[in-house]
């Protein structure tokens, strides 16, 4: 149970943050339909500014926690700008074209990232500055430390935040709106540019926070980070349903469990083979080559897919379905 239970607290942990970044994905499909592949980059990006920042700072003798609260005030307008020129330059021209020539640019746009940041920050795996002094808490037998209670704790807040936002104010009742059909919501007023902008700026800025907690919890850095934490977060959406802020909340939190259990029940494919009772000789053989291992020995990345295939044969629209009317 102990094993169980500390499972769970590392996969609310990573879930907490595939939510978050899952909210990027969601909130521009569901105003404008349109899958923004570069929003993990933009993540990456918020990582490697607080990255540069905080290295900087880390030596000046200020404490850590202020230090920190800095790299991610110098990562959060960076993301803005580049969410920004990302809807402005990219998306908006081709708002009218076919719904393929958008998905393309934004992976144009991701590769495009992805190499800035190479460029900037060179191809090498950083060493995130671990300034924050980790305390351990013991929790019925499991361990939590200071880090994951405020990523948790971070990462509802701003799920709250972005909640009240959407549904409580005006700028969210313009989002629902034009959600719902663009066309009318411009007639009655609504500023469709400025909406679709500000989602993307939202986001973006969502984004920002994610990276700095992603490198603040695992220590590292690197311009390819944002690949597949996008593509986790963009299942996590599509999981609980995409266009629907509640559901990109419980996908990601769903995602992150799932994967943290698989991970710790099922050590490497050796454990699979004898689970699944497969013959000696596979496992002997998958042992013994690592050319002939199909996942390899961190392959818990399989299970957040499996799970995802398993719920969209079995509920095409996600866990709490696309909700076209409210969509934000």
């Amino acid at each position: 149970m102990d094993i169980f239970l500390q499972q769970v607290i590392n996969g609310l942990t990573l879930g907490s943050v595939y939510a978050i970044v899952a909210l990027g994905y969601t909130m521009v499909y569901g105003i404008i339909q349109l899958i923004n592949f570069a929003h993990g980059e933009v993540v990456m990006i918020g990582a490697m500014v607080a990255f540069t920042v905080i290295t900087v700072l880390a030596g000046g003798g200020m404490p850590p926690l202020v230090v920190v609260l800095i790299g991610t005030a110098c990562a959060v307008p960076v993301c803005v700008l580049v969410g920004y020129s990302m809807e402005r330059l990219a998306y908006r021209p081709l708002r009218r074209a076919p719904r393929l020539a958008p998905l393309i640019t934004a992976i144009g746009v991701s590769i495009i990232l992805q190499h800035l940041a190479m460029l900037v920050w060179s191809r090498n795996v950083l060493a995130f500055p671990q300034i924050i002094r980790t305390e351990i808490y013991e929790l019925a037998g499991a361990a939590i430390t200071n880090v994951q209670i405020a990523i948790l704790a971070i990462c509802m807040l701003m799920m709250l935040g972005l909640a009240l936002l959407v549904y409580r104010t005006r700028l969210g009742t313009a989002m629902r709106a034009t959600a719902q059909n663009p066309q009318v919501a411009g007639l009655m007023g609504v500023d469709i540019n400025r909406v679709i902008a500000a989602t993307f700026v939202i986001g973006a800025a969502l984004g920002a926070v994610a990276g700095v907690m992603v490198g603040t919890y695992y220590g590292v850095a690197q311009y390819t980070m944002g690949s597949l934490l996008g593509l986790k977060a963009f299942s996590a959406a599509v999981l609980g349903g995409i266009g629907n802020i509640p559901g990109a909340m419980v996908g990601g939190l769903l995602l992150g469990v799932v994967e943290a259990l698989g991970a710790g029940y099922i050590g490497d494919f050796t454990d699979l083979c004898k689970v699944a009772g497969v013959s000696d000789w596979l496992t002997e053989r998958c042992a013994a080559d690592p050319h002939f291992i199909l996942f390899g020995s961190n392959y818990q990345d399989v299970f957040a897919f499996v799970v995802l295939i398993l719920v969209l044969v079995l509920r095409p629209s996600g866990l709490l379905g696309e909700r076209v009317g409210e969509r934000a």
